[in-house]
């Protein structure tokens, strides 16, 4: 197994040596967990909460909730990604007639074409008096299914689509299908003036849960035996349909696609440092949490992604699975 190599070639020497300092030197960083075969081979808290202590996700958020969404495609409750949202809330009468053409999946991969709800439109939509019907009823910038635009308002849909599908909220079932399943923990977070749980952002989790949803996909949606995702959702939620305009990493379903020390990896990230990186080829999943509270400088995530390709990487005594060229064709 590769943990078996990993641990072989590094019997005379510290794991990992210089990562700790390294990590340490990151002032917004709060914790980093490497784990391989699904046995943590590194875990430090530096600052702020412990590992079994519950962090603010921020935006990491989208990736858990698009895990409930394909455990509700699974079972039933949607038709699948090309169901119209349309078909599934009630759409206010200011809204243009072609929120008809927007789909979960479009929703997923933030393609909606809707004018965005982040960014410096935040503020105002948080502040209204309802999310839902002011993320429907924004104006059309893009086509569905063209550009990328970075949208929260996009996944809360999908969190007012699980409600209203179920008839419960969406703590209710991401603790049903997700949290008790996997032993973890799925604390209440922030709901919206109708009292929709928030999609995409402000939920509440600790370092080691987030490790074991990495560890869900990484083990094709199987866990102590169970199948509870299924791999075709995985290998949907890790294909490329839109590309990020601020790190141009491909986008899929709630995960983000790139190459890291010529390896392929996945990952889910969150506002200030909130990552989960699944490297298949590796083995690998890797939790980082850190201070979720602006300012936050957008080279940060380089200095993350920097730990793993200088210090993480080259510990492993294997070749790239793949080149940039042609990984893509591997799932």
């Amino acid at each position: 197994m590769v943990f078996t190599a990993v641990a072989a070639a590094q019997e005379s020497a510290p794991l990992f040596p210089g990562l700790a300092d390294e990590a340490a030197g990151l002032e917004r960083l709060h914790s980093l967990v490497v784990a391989v075969d699904g046995e943590p081979v590194f875990s430090r808290v530096f600052r702020g909460p412990e590992l079994d202590e519950p962090a603010n996700i921020k935006s990491l958020s989208k990736t858990v909730l698009s895990a409930v969404v394909g455990i509700a495609i699974d079972r039933g409750v949607f038709d699948g990604v090309d169901q119209a949202i349309a078909d599934i809330l009630a759409v206010p009468e200011n809204a243009s007639d072609r929120i008809s053409e927007v789909t979960i999946g479009h929703l997923l991969s933030m393609q909606a074409g809707l004018q965005r709800t982040s960014g410096r439109f935040y503020g105002e939509w948080v502040n209204s008096d309802n999310w839902v019907d002011y993320a429907l009823s924004r104006r059309f910038v893009a086509e569905p299914g063209g550009d990328m635009l970075y949208s929260t308002g996009s996944y809360h849909l999908l969190s007012a689509a699980l409600t209203k599908r179920t008839g419960r909220s969406t703590l209710d079932i991401t603790r049903d299908w997700l949290g008790e399943p996997l032993g973890i923990r799925i604390r209440p977070w922030l709901k919206d003036p109708q009292g929709i749980y928030f999609g995409g952002n402000d939920m509440r989790l600790t370092p080691m849960a987030l490790l074991k949803i990495g560890e869900l996909y990484r083990n094709d949606g199987v866990h102590d035996g169970e199948q509870l995702l299924s791999k075709a959702w995985i290998d949907q939620s890790w294909t490329q349909r839109g590309t990020s305009s601020y790190t141009d990493d491909r986008y899929g379903y709630g995960w983000f696609v790139t190459d890291l020390g010529g390896h392929r990896a996945y990952y889910g990230r969150g506002y200030g440092g909130q990552m989960l990186y699944v490297f298949p080829g590796l083995a690998m999943t890797v939790v980082m949490t850190s201070d979720p509270q602006p300012p936050a400088s957008p080279s940060f995530m380089q200095r993350q992604n920097a730990l793993l390709e200088e210090f993480v990487i080259p510990a492993f005594p294997l070749p790239p699975v793949s080149s940039p060229q042609n990984s893509e064709a591997q799932r």
